[in-house]
């Protein structure tokens, strides 16, 4: 069956079950066409009501249909009369500095891999983020721990969506192109001057041992 985009999820006879199996997974995280096609064509045929029913929540969609992911995000806080706001649904996470330098340096590989024209899908072993990641520490680190240590980053940037491991194949990450939809053109516009403030200092946590 197929619904109107313009709906008004408050009318009745409003497919309100339909909406429900939409919006429950998009508050739980990501959606992703590849992994969810009967959710991601619910998504398509009712986005506009979607958009409207997570407004009143303080969200918004953020829907790429070329890519191929949806989710929400917290709408920019706006000021309001007192001091009430209203609670957040999307909590913020801090992330610490190895996890946002390898997040940067995934997006710019990202970046150079798509400007190549090749495959749509970005493969890295896990040797190869190490060595992405090697210009930013001491000379002689200890090389046991530093992939323990970015094994814990990649861990990480896991929960958090951006890259996934596959399966059956040891060390091997799927950089996903969601990351695009938080680093943005302009912040890789400005990715060479941020490499040179991390060069100035070795990536906390992965220095060499004092031992």
């Amino acid at each position: 069956m197929n619904y109107h985009t313009d709906i008004d999820p408050n009318r009745p006879g409003y497919p309100a079950q339909e909406l429900a199996s939409i919006v429950i997974p998009l508050l739980k995280g990501v959606i992703y066409q590849e992994e969810s096609p009967m959710l991601w064509s619910a998504l398509l045929n009712l986005q506009a009501a979607v958009r409207d029913y997570v407004a009143v929540l303080g969200l918004e969609l953020t829907f790429d249909e070329a890519e191929g992911y949806a989710f929400l995000r917290s709408r920019s806080e706006i000021e309001t009369e007192g001091t009430n706001t209203a609670p957040r649904l999307i909590a913020r996470r801090q992330l610490s500095y190895p996890v946002s330098l390898l997040l940067a340096l995934l997006r710019k590989k990202l970046a150079e891999f798509d400007a190549g024209g090749g495959d749509t899908r970005l493969i890295l072993s896990r040797d190869e983020v190490v060595e992405l990641i090697r210009i930013f520490l001491p000379p002689a680190s200890n090389e046991v721990k530093l992939i323990d240590q970015v094994d814990a980053a990649l861990n990480k940037i896991a929960d958090l969506g951006f890259i996934r491991r596959l399966r059956g194949e040891r060390g091997m990450i799927e950089v996903r192109r969601i990351i695009k939809a938080f680093i943005d053109a302009q912040w890789l516009a400005d990715f060479d001057k941020r490499l040179d403030e991390y060069l100035q200092r070795p990536v906390k946590g992965m220095e060499k041992d004092d031992e």
